[in-house]
């Protein structure tokens, strides 16, 4: 017996050429043909990240087309102001995808394409929530659009924001503590005069919404520089470092100017907002999760400092613990916001055909509340998968990043939009108090779109590769 009839009886027989392995290779030479998805991945990678942001931009065009042709059947905005916003639309983002091809052609292609749905979705909603505003949202949006192209057209190594930190920081304020002399409120109240007028234009800027962005470029500057030496010259409390105060001090005294004139005009919400970004900036540029515990427990104790003392925190707690004794009073909001998100079930009432302007200043306020109700639970978890993969993506643009103030720069940006975001939406579903801030994109507000804006032209520049090492 030779050794190939040995293999055969020790292995079992051998495979012949009209075994069942042998059919299939001849049956099926081509059988890699017979599951395309295979091909998929490939297939996407080939595609142009421009092309795949062209595709994205037409889709959410098509969604805002929809929302204001079924507004305009239902007779809630004329056919002329709907068609008026949407071509301004259309050509504001058009021109903006051009000018990025040629500004920044290895960018990101998703964070274009979900500022122009959200922000259609928000004239959407202005239509229908309010339409006398919606030509002032409109006029705001080449303008902001200008400003994100700007943001894009500076020099790519960031050095203009880097270097003049304090600059940038010190201007912020003192638009803040001009609302103080020259403070108006576009409703014309004597209370929370917190925006500045654009000369006799009907156009007003809220210095708040503009400062967030320049404390966050000055948090990312500053740690860049000093943060091995905040994390490895403090002295230590057993297990724990603790930061090093003298390269600590400037941002402690910085971040308390800001909180000082944001207290004393009573604007909680971007105080809350400004505290919370401090706190993640601390621990994404040193990974010591003792300062986010440290400062929840300094927030907290804060907190309770001010109920008794602030009449608006002690408000807006008490509505948010136990609302239902007030519900035709103080609570009236929030409670008109929760009985509309439960209205809207899964799918929502549809577009026009609910009620969520019984909530007062819901255009601004309660916009994701009016989306819960008329687009249903699939329309709010819509709007938290369209922040959600905004900030991945700002988060992997700022991992990407080579430069250290890049990468906190990203961070920080992307931080700040997700937390503005959770915050006004867990206080319109009622998870935390109400803080007053808005909905980036979607609620009513030219200086709010305008920092969202310029936030989305700055994790452009940060995603582009071509961005240099320092």
């Amino acid at each position: 017996m030779n050794n190939q009839d040995q293999k055969s009886e020790i292995g079992g027989q051998r495979p012949e050429v009209g075994d069942l392995t042998s059919r299939v290779r001849v049956r099926h030479p081509k059988s890699e043909n017979t599951r395309p998805w295979r091909a998929v991945p490939s297939r996407l990678a080939a595609v142009s990240p421009t092309a795949i942001e062209r595709a994205l931009l037409i889709l959410a065009a098509l969604f805002l087309a929809t929302g204001l042709v079924l507004l305009a059947l239902v007779g809630r905005v004329s056919s002329v102001r709907g068609l008026a916003s949407f071509a301004i639309w259309a050509v504001s983002f058009a021109a903006a995808h051009t000018l990025l091809n040629r500004l920044l052609p290895e960018r990101d292609p998703l964070f274009l394409p979900i500022a122009a749905l959200l922000s259609g979705w928000g004239l959407v909603e202005i239509a229908r929530l309010a339409p006398p505003f919606l030509t002032r949202q409109t006029i705001w949006l080449p303008i902001c659009l200008g400003a994100l192209l700007a943001v894009a057209a500076a020099p790519r190594d960031l050095r203009w924001l880097r270097r003049y930190r304090y600059t940038w920081l010190f201007g912020g304020l003192l638009l803040l503590a001009a609302t103080f002399v020259v403070g108006v409120n576009p409703s014309g109240s004597n209370i929370a005069r917190l925006w500045l007028r654009a000369g006799s234009l009907s156009l007003y800027l809220q210095p708040s919404e503009i400062l967030k962005l320049f404390f966050v470029a000055y948090l990312s500057s500053y740690l860049a520089e000093k943060r091995e030496l905040i994390t490895t010259t403090g002295p230590r409390l057993g297990r724990f470092r603790l930061p090093a105060l003298p390269y600590l001090a400037p941002l402690l005294v910085m971040w308390g100017l800001a909180m000082l004139l944001l207290i004393s005009q009573e604007d909680l919400g971007a105080a809350v907002l400004f505290f919370f970004t401090f706190l993640a900036m601390l621990y994404i540029a040193s990974g010591q999760a003792s300062y986010v515990i440290g400062g929840l427990g300094l927030f907290l104790v804060g907190a309770g400092v001010a109920y008794p003392f602030i009449g608006r925190v002690a408000l807006r707690v008490d509505a948010w613990w136990n609302p239902w004794p007030e519900a035709s009073g103080r609570a009236f909001q929030i409670v008109q916001s929760l009985i509309a998100m439960g209205a809207g079930g899964i799918v929502g009432q549809g577009l026009g055909q609910g009620a969520p302007t019984l909530i007062p200043v819901v255009h601004s306020d309660f916009v994701y509340a009016a989306i819960g109700e008329e687009f249903g639970l699939m329309g709010t978890l819509a709007v938290i998968s369209l922040f959600g993969v905004l900030i991945l993506r700002g988060l992997r643009a700022a991992m990407r990043a080579r430069a250290p103030f890049a990468q906190l720069l990203g961070a920080g940006v992307a931080m700040l939009i997700g937390l503005q975001a959770w915050v006004i939406m867990g206080g319109n579903a009622r998870l935390i108090p109400l803080t007053g801030v808005a909905l980036p994109f979607l609620s009513y507000g030219g200086s709010s779109l305008l920092a969202s804006m310029v936030a989305i032209g700055l994790l452009l520049q940060v995603s582009d590769p071509r961005l240099p090492d320092r």
